[in-house]
């Protein structure tokens, strides 16, 4: 059986819910990176927060357990890709989000042009088609470290792993055509000619384009007499109609 655990998160929520900026943030976040779910965002911001805490703590005091703590600190980050090998421990707070986020499976497997898009490459990991030398990964966000990038590749029992697979002829035919298609001289010379063509006729015209503008104008509408204007008008014409008689 084994000792039984309580299973914790191994993130922290944000500390208010509804944050605008956090919100809109955490939504490009999810576009540029392929993720499915905000908990992946908050579980890399908590890593980047206990690296930027050690290094905080460690700043100030001066002691040989402080100096060895530092450099057990930044050999790891070295180790896990986030800084290079003479950084100091103040290069740790200037770390970033985005920093660890390149540094997951997911990104590195599309950035190695192994698949199409982001949500692609989340596909080929969670089914079991990418491994790390001869261990295969299932989770999108591992933190690869710099010593495992270099053997990331498809599974050797993986059918994606025939260099003619279907899908990975189409990742590289995308990757070709992504480049943008340049507008020829000559069809911009075109389009500035009826530019051009089409201001003179303005100018030469001002006569039509009033008339055509006072067309536009709606017309006033005619007020519809109601029925007791219609009773006032038929008494007074029989009134006038009885004068009339009267002076015969």
């Amino acid at each position: 059986m084994g000792s039984p655990k309580r299973q914790r998160k191994k993130f922290s929520t944000p500390s208010h819910p509804w944050q605008k900026e956090r919100i809109l943030a955490e939504q490009e976040l999810l576009k540029e990176y392929g993720l499915n779910r905000k908990y992946e965002i908050w579980k890399m911001n908590t890593i980047l927060k206990n690296f930027t805490m050690q290094a905080k703590n460690l700043v100030t005091v001066k002691n040989p357990q402080v100096e060895k703590e530092r450099n057990q600190l930044l050999t790891k980050l070295y180790s896990l890709g986030l800084l290079g090998r003479d950084a100091k421990i103040d290069d740790v707070l200037s770390l970033t989000l985005k920093d660890v986020m390149e540094r997951r499976l997911q990104t590195l497997v599309y950035r190695k042009n192994m698949a199409g898009s982001l949500k692609q490459a989340r596909q080929f990991i969670v089914h079991e088609h990418i491994a790390l030398g001869d261990k295969t990964v299932t989770a999108p966000s591992y933190i690869v470290p710099l010593e495992e990038e270099n053997s990331i590749s498809f599974a050797k029992n993986s059918v994606l792993s025939n260099a003619g697979h279907p899908e990975r002829v189409a990742t590289k035919v995308k990757k070709t055509d992504k480049k943008p298609k340049e507008k020829k001289a000559s069809d911009k010379k075109e389009e500035d000619v009826k530019e051009t063509a089409k201001e003179k006729a303005e100018k030469k015209n001002p006569k039509k384009e009033a008339k055509a503008k006072d067309k536009t104008k709606e017309k006033p509408k005619e007020k519809i007499p109601s029925t007791h204007e219609l009773k006032k008008q038929k008494e007074d014409k029989k009134k006038q109609e009885k004068k009339l008689e009267e002076e015969k």
